[in-house]
């Protein structure tokens, strides 16, 4: 089988000069991709040295559609430094004493640690690393929940006959909102109750068969060898068996993935659903006035001591910009870059408040890009987080926005942050990038399964799939969504950013754009995998590519 013609936007014979670098750096002579089409797709599995690095992959070495950083370091940035770019990221909070995190994060030059004061009068007391918007809160409700809940005792019971003019648009949304929880709600119970099942009828066979068998750890060869001499005993087989062949070979793994879901949708019902809990009681301040800023801390780890609940946070920040010369642990995108930690995303769906405060926060303490890998299909004050955006493009910042993981079609529905929605396609700003996710697989299964798309509102496609990066308490993990393509390609906007220091936001939005990899290959989209065109999955039809970037960067900042 032959892999689709690709045509990127490397041209032969084009010079590039590093800008805004420490040192010059010499003239590299582009050499352009070409005749993909008659490079084989990888039939064999990625190994595990593959697997932990496989977004840095160059298509037409490794046959791997990575974003080509280990081309890029090796053929254009060497060992040259560019300008210390400042990058927002807007999460769960971040682990900064991680030994791959811990020499990346910013430190607020004009703030002294801890002594109390605002020493430079940006209205955060010793905001050294940041600014956690969320003070000790952990768990929270889905915004449709807190709609629910607050518009429940207006609204219950009553027809749409005995509602006033004034009440439509907030009974309409009541509704919503409404037939969203009960929708989540009972798909939680379910959910929970089918995988306890599951489990209990799994744990009998596999203490029947690791009896049997005088092991628990056995093979799949080592079960179907096994006698089965009772009708009991065949049941019993045949399900293990069923699990290994389709799901797991390993059946304590089962077991303890199935755990992991039991709990994962536990949680759900007693936070993100529980119409009883307050979450934001503990913060202090009203997420419903914008004008009421006083609040939050500086712990920008957040208030649990075993660091669980900021994973995705530090598995992003890893993503973006993990020391790369230190020999620990992973290598992130960027090379010269500093973390500022905005911890305003909790267990749950995040306020408006938070997110506006955050984006301004960044923007006025001197980050040149913002990564959002967060996101929700109700908002409560999206006009909040619209002026910020706006903010930010005014003052030069590029937001870079996960597309969301629910494998739809992002045009035909709200999401937010977004910049623009299907009733105003037209984008609002010219500093908002939204990316979708890619698998290590070239050809149908190149689109994560899970991502959303849109020919008009998905800007770029990266990696998203399988990816390892760091998590707290010095650990890596494996963890895939949109919400880790975003940093990757975070990542490659902050080093054209460091060193091409005079292109504007929009203009490096508009080069991660038109430098991508383009592909003719007819994919597979969402839970029902139906067949569409990947160049029609997104305004640009391209995967991100650092090496073809930076080529596209310097030509661009001579113009």
């Amino acid at each position: 089988m032959k892999i689709p013609v690709l045509k990127p936007l490397l041209i032969a014979g084009l010079s590039l000069t590093m800008l805004g670098c420490g040192s010059s750096s010499p003239v590299l002579v582009s050499t352009p991709i070409e005749n993909i089409d008659e490079i084989p797709l990888k039939v064999t599995p990625l190994t595990e040295t593959q697997l932990h690095s496989w977004g840095a992959s160059d298509l037409m070495t490794d046959t791997i559609p990575g974003m080509s950083v280990r081309k890029a370091y090796a053929e254009i940035i060497k060992n040259n430094t560019g300008k210390t770019v400042i990058v927002a990221v807007i999460d769960s909070g971040v682990d900064i004493t991680h030994e791959d995190l811990d020499g990346v994060i910013w430190k607020n030059p004009g703030e002294i640690h801890n002594n109390g004061k605002d020493d430079d009068n940006n209205g955060f007391i010793d905001d050294v690393h940041g600014w956690n918007f969320l003070g000790d809160a952990v768990k929270e409700n889905m915004e449709y929940t807190r709609i629910y809940k607050k518009l429940k005792p207006k609204f219950e019971g009553k027809p749409a006959s005995s509602i006033s003019t004034a009440d439509r648009d907030d009974y309409a949304l009541y509704q919503r909102a409404k037939a969203e929880y009960d929708k989540e709600y009972n798909e939680a119970i379910q959910n929970k109750n089918q995988y306890t099942q599951i489990k209990q009828q799994l744990v009998i066979a596999h203490a029947a068969v690791s009896s049997k068998l005088g092991k628990e750890d056995y093979t799949k060869e080592e079960l179907a060898a096994m006698p089965a001499d009772t009708d009991q005993m065949k049941q019993y087989k045949g399900m293990l068996m069923q699990i290994q062949n389709n799901v797991n070979e390993n059946i304590p793994e089962a077991l303890k993935e199935l755990d992991e879901a039991i709990t994962y949708f536990s949680e759900r019902l007693d936070s993100h659903f529980n119409l009883q809990l307050d979450g934001r009681a503990v913060v202090g301040d009203d997420p419903y006035d914008i004008t009421d800023t006083k609040y939050g801390n500086n712990n920008v780890t957040g208030p649990t001591k075993d660091k669980k609940d900021i994973k995705h946070g530090t598995h992003v920040a890893g993503i973006i910009a993990a020391e790369r010369t230190n020999n620990k642990g992973i290598e992130g995108v960027a090379n010269n870059v500093k973390i500022m930690v905005l911890r305003a995303v909790p267990d749950g769906d995040e306020y408006d408040k938070d997110i506006a405060l955050s984006i301004r926060y960044a923007v006025d303490n001197g980050a040149s890009v913002i990564n959002t890998s967060f996101g929700k299909y109700f908002s409560t004050n999206p006009e909040w987080v619209i002026d910020a955006i706006k903010y930010a493009d005014k003052n030069d910042v590029l937001i870079v926005n996960a597309a969301g993981n629910e494998g739809i079609d992002m045009d035909n529905i709200n999401i937010y942050p977004n910049d623009q929605f299907p009733d105003t396609p037209t984008e609002i700003v010219d500093n908002f990038l939204t990316v979708g996710a890619v698998t290590y697989n070239y050809g149908s299964g190149l689109v994560a399964g899970f991502s959303n798309y849109g020919k008009k509102t998905v800007d770029v496609f990266a990696p998203g799939t399988k990816i390892w990066s760091s998590t707290p308490n010095n650990t890596y993990e494996y963890l895939q969504g949109t919400s880790m393509a975003a940093p990757a390609v975070t990542g490659v906007a902050a080093i054209i950013r460091s060193y091409y220091p005079k292109l504007s936001a929009a203009q490096v939005k508009e080069i991660i754009m038109n430098s991508g990899l383009p592909s003719s290959a007819t994919v597979q989209v969402g839970e029902i995998k139906s067949n569409k065109k990947f160049s029609e999955l997104s305004t640009s039809g391209k995967m991100v590519n650092l090496y073809n970037a930076l080529i596209l960067a310097d030509k661009v900042s001579k113009q």
